[in-house]
């Protein structure tokens, strides 16, 4: 299978600080893939590298088997829309699709044309006085109508209303099912991304902590609840990623790819919120972790 992105020991610098650090990670072809995790653990860092507007410190990126930045026709290969859908708000909305018919090769008229009809949106109308839900949607237009095969978004919805990120999301799977495009998707809302979302990848201070298929993700981890046990009693298979426990009683969510046959324990299945809320709440665990398809992520 076929990367649209891959890193190796990829890092940003700012000063004594890392951005992003050592980061190793290959995402495949033809998936909307979510990229979580919490605020400044690099994600939109990982993007801006992605899509060439920041160098790397150390290590290195591919972008569709290219540099992020080489060229004209590397740049039309991949289609951003940064966190705060930026649009010129002294521009109406038909000037920003001849704007964009102007810098990209690959134009495609008919397209942008038909996304603002449908949308509802006046040609005439000046960006600036469009709402929030509005100017997402023009910033997404843009950037799909350049025909990319590969679409960044940094958190495009964060500051959308529930309808607003709704509508949103839908324009964008209306998107991927009509075209060749993969996606990756930066949120910390973690309901849109289970809406929308087969592939996964956590973030956890600047390093990759999980990715993979989200079905394959869920079926790995299981929350067990029974009598107290101390961990280390546990099989080595178990890697445990959360725990709590009381007098009488522990409870672990962990990963194996082996049954659980213990009889002693109450086996649960967990759901992408309880999957991505562990891995958050502990990122001092292992930084390394299997990505079946393509190796090690580290």
């Amino acid at each position: 299978m076929t990367a649209v992105i891959a890193t190796d020991g990829l890092g940003k610098q700012y000063g004594r600080k890392w951005a992003l650090h050592d980061c190793t990670l290959t995402i495949p072809e033809g998936k909307v893939v979510g990229l979580v995790g919490p605020n400044g653990a690099g994600k939109t860092t990982l993007l801006q590298l992605a899509v060439g507007l920041l160098a790397p410190t150390s290590g290195t990126i591919t972008v569709l088997d290219g540099r992020p930045n080489d060229g004209p026709a590397q740049l039309g290969r991949v289609g951003f829309v940064a966190q705060d859908t930026p649009t010129y708000g002294g521009l109406s909305v038909a000037k920003h699709l001849r704007m964009g018919a102007y810098l990209n090769k690959n134009w495609d008229r008919e397209l942008a044309e038909g996304r603002i009809e449908q949308l509802g949106l006046d040609p005439r109308q000046k960006a600036g006085s469009l709402s929030g839900g509005q100017r997402a949607q023009l910033a997404l237009t843009l950037a799909v109508a350049k025909q990319p095969e590969l679409l960044l978004l940094d958190e495009p919805v964060a500051s959308l209303d529930p309808l607003a990120r709704r509508e949103f999301l839908q324009g964008l799977m209306e998107i991927v099912a009509k075209h060749d495009v993969s996606v990756v998707l930066s949120s910390h809302l973690i309901a849109d991304l289970e809406r929308v979302c087969d592939y996964l990848v956590i973030l956890v201070a600047s390093h990759v902590q999980l990715a993979g298929e989200v079905t394959d993700l869920l079926a790995a981890h299981h929350r067990l609840s029974g009598p107290r046990r101390d961990p280390r009693s546990l099989p080595a298979n178990q890697e445990v990623i959360e725990q709590s426990h009381t007098d009488k009683q522990s409870t672990f969510l962990l990963r194996t790819s082996e049954p659980i046959l213990d009889p002693a324990w109450s086996v649960k299945p967990v759901t992408l919120e309880d999957l991505v809320l562990a891995y958050l709440s502990n990122p001092g665990r292992a930084e390394r972790v299997r990505q079946p398809e393509f190796g090690v992520v580290r």
